[in-house]
């Protein structure tokens, strides 16, 4: 480095120390600039402050919306599931959905959640109501003035099996439920709270011999007002709901209408009556749905609603509102109980359903419903002209038609005129059955013609017992079909005919309310099994009991199996099921199957085969004789051995494929050589 450079840098050095020196600020401008700093800070934190309890009050304001309008998921004991994930469930009633509220503001939403519980449940327990009863010729109504609500229902003219196997002379009302088995309330969503009327105390304003007024005063709100008005001689009872004086604070698209039932146990067959208990509604666009009626099920409402039933066996209640229910919030619910339920013996299912009841101005609005409670018989649930008859199973698609419009209608002429239920059947089956007599004797004479062609075919299948000459077999197989007349398929369709009502007929018996509690013979309920004998224990499969009806329908059966067993030939070809011994197996599988099922339609079948049998021997002695059909068969194949009757197209284009196959397997014969 020279001496320039160096006295250069030198010179740079001093004059930066110089300026260092000469800008530094004082004391009083380093104050200054401090008290600056913590000015700008404490400002930068009062903002930050400011925009915090902005934020915590937008959480406030989105926690009370979601405390007002959303419901806290609770477990079976009826407390909020905990958030042990770290995150809490809430269900939309309105929506009908589950949504998941985020960690941060978790605490408060249960905190308010639990407080609003907490602010009901004192309410709960001091609540007590009284009972007050509305009866005419059918049906006998508890009242609670706790909720305003229906707490109990009889039917006047019916009673439980229980109470009818006492054979005591009088009739002992049945109860479909009871205090303490439903519920029913409107929820009303009023400045962020929900409230439940079925938890409310009402006020009797007004009571008569077949009307009653209830009202109740909603803290801070307006006036809620049920009207109960029972008609004479029926089965229904007219609802209204009238709300007045919410000034505005009532949200009306959120009003819903809860109904929770459990059904009491009637029937003998506790188990075939659970079973068929479900929930049924009828949708204004998409006609008549139901849940499940074998496992737990729910569905949100897919249309608007016209009606909702809760059905079981042989009653049901109906609910049906002037303007149908609207699908938004809307839904139904059949949860069934386990083995451990302190209801298992007892109740049926518990039903329940969510139903928006369409209300557009809650400072002045009136819902006007209908009650039914009442038998699934059909002409009673037909004459309210709604679809009710809809909800008994008369099967799908054809057998319901046959079913509706043949055997019901005959069946209800039957007993019009005063005779016995068990006759009633008698005849039913015997108009039945020899209105079939034409199919059965054209049945009956396609077996026997199959039957004298049985030695010939017999004799065909000896000719050709390789694998390989089954082309030939057939042809001519079909060759002596042709020129006899007749045809292994001419007794399939005559069956095919019978068989929708013989289906039918198994969809109607155990769903016909008439056959209840009526006895017949040794039967005492033709709704239910009929026993000979009690094992006082239970056989898996089987049952703990003999049913004669069973025993003597699988009997009946098995003969006419032994008479039809003629006509059919064992298995030619090896791995071919036996049809003898699959027919002779169905008999014996109806005792198991038929042995708890409905002794009404036990001895429908009984006498219909009977019928049969006896119809089989009439046509076989004075209508068909198997000698003169046998002569009549041969010189009808003399005369088609002379003919040279013209073939049909299709005759034609079948045998150049059996020739065409049968060239084809000796080429492959030939080439396997």
């Amino acid at each position: 480095m020279d001496r320039n450079t160096v006295i250069g840098l030198v010179l740079i050095g001093l004059i930066l120390s110089v300026f260092t020196i000469f800008s530094q600020p004082s004391e009083e401008d380093l104050k200054k600039m401090e008290e600056e700093q913590q000015a700008e800070q404490l400002k930068a934190e009062e903002e930050s402050k400011d925009e915090e309890e902005v934020k915590q009050e937008s959480d406030k304001e989105t926690t009370q919306d979601l405390a007002s309008n959303w419901v806290l998921k609770l477990d079976e004991d009826g407390k909020p599931v905990p958030a042990d994930s770290g995150m809490v469930v809430y269900t939309d009633p309105i929506a009908g959905k589950d949504t998941i509220i985020a960690e941060q503001i978790k605490e408060e939403v249960v905190e308010q959640a639990e407080t609003a519980s907490v602010e009901q449940e004192p309410e709960q327990e001091k609540v007590e109501g009284e009972i007050i009863t509305l009866e005419n010729e059918k049906l006998i109504i508890n009242f609670d003035t706790k909720g305003g609500q229906i707490a109990g229902v009889r039917l006047k003219e019916y009673e439980s099996y229980d109470d009818y196997a006492k054979k005591d002379g009088k009739i002992t009302p049945i109860t479909l439920f009871k205090e303490g088995d439903a519920s029913n309330g409107i929820i009303l969503p009023i400045n962020g709270k929900k409230i439940n009327t079925a938890e409310k105390l009402f006020v009797l304003k007004k009571e008569s011999n077949n009307k009653l007024v209830f009202e109740h005063q909603v803290e801070n709100g307006g006036t809620v007002k049920f009207v109960y008005s029972l008609k004479p001689d029926a089965y229904d009872i007219d609802y209204d709901i009238k709300l007045s004086g919410f000034d505005s604070k009532l949200n009306t698209k959120n009003i819903t209408f809860n109904w929770d039932v459990a059904y009491r146990r009637t029937e003998r067959l506790f188990s075939e009556q659970r079973r068929v208990s479900t929930i049924c509604f009828n949708y204004s666009e998409e006609d008549f749905s139901y849940l499940s009626e074998i496992t737990d099920d729910n569905e949100d409402a897919e249309d608007d609603i016209d009606w909702i039933s809760y059905k079981q066996s042989y009653f049901s209640s109906f609910i049906k509102p002037e303007l149908p229910f609207e699908k938004e919030g809307s839904s139904f619910e059949v949860k069934t109980y386990g083995e451990d339920h302190e209801r298992v013996d007892s109740h049926l299912k518990d039903f329940s359903s969510t139903l928006n009841l369409n209300i557009k101005d809650g400072d002045n609005a009136t819902v006007r419903l209908n009650w039914f409670f009442g038998p699934n018989e059909y002409q009673t649930l037909r004459s309210y002209d709604s679809g009710y008859e809809n909800v008994l199973n008369y099967g799908w698609g054809l057998f319901r038609w046959i079913n509706i419009y043949a055997v019901q209608p005959l069946f209800a002429f039957l007993q019009s005129t005063g005779m016995s239920i068990g006759i009633a059947i008698l005849l039913l089956t015997l108009i039945l059955k020899f209105a079939l007599m034409p199919i059965q004797w054209k049945m009956y004479t396609s077996s026997a013609k199959m039957r004298i062609l049985k030695p010939e075919i017999e004799a065909i299948n000896e000719k050709y017992p390789e694998k390989d000459d089954a082309m030939k077999k057939q042809m001519e197989t079909m060759a002596l079909y042709r020129e006899s007349g007749a045809s292994p398929f001419s007794g399939c369709v005559p069956m095919l005919i019978q068989m929708p009502i013989l289906l039918a007929v198994f969809r109607f018996f155990p769903s016909t309310f008439d056959l209840r509690q009526q006895s017949f013979l040794w039967a005492d309920d033709l709704s239910s099994y009929d026993s000979i004998l009690d094992f006082n224990f239970d056989i898996w499969l089987y049952g703990d009991h003999i049913s004669l009806f069973t025993l003597l329908m699988a009997g009946t059966t098995l003969i006419y199996t032994h008479i039809n067993s003629g006509n059919m030939s064992t298995p030619q070809q090896p791995g071919m099921p036996n049809m003898k011994i699959i027919m002779y197996f169905f008999p014996i599988m109806m005792i198991f199957f038929f042995n708890n099922y409905s002794s009404g339609l036990s001895y429908y079948y009984f006498i219909s085969t009977l019928t049969s049998i006896l119809i089989m021997v009439l046509i076989k002695r004075y209508f068909v004789d198997e000698e003169k059909l046998k002569a009549k068969m041969a010189a009808k194949k003399a005369v088609k051995g002379q003919q040279t009757k013209k073939k049909s197209k299709f005759q034609e284009r079948l045998e150049q494929m059996q020739k065409a196959q049968l060239e084809q397997a000796k080429r492959n014969k030939g080439k396997k050589k």
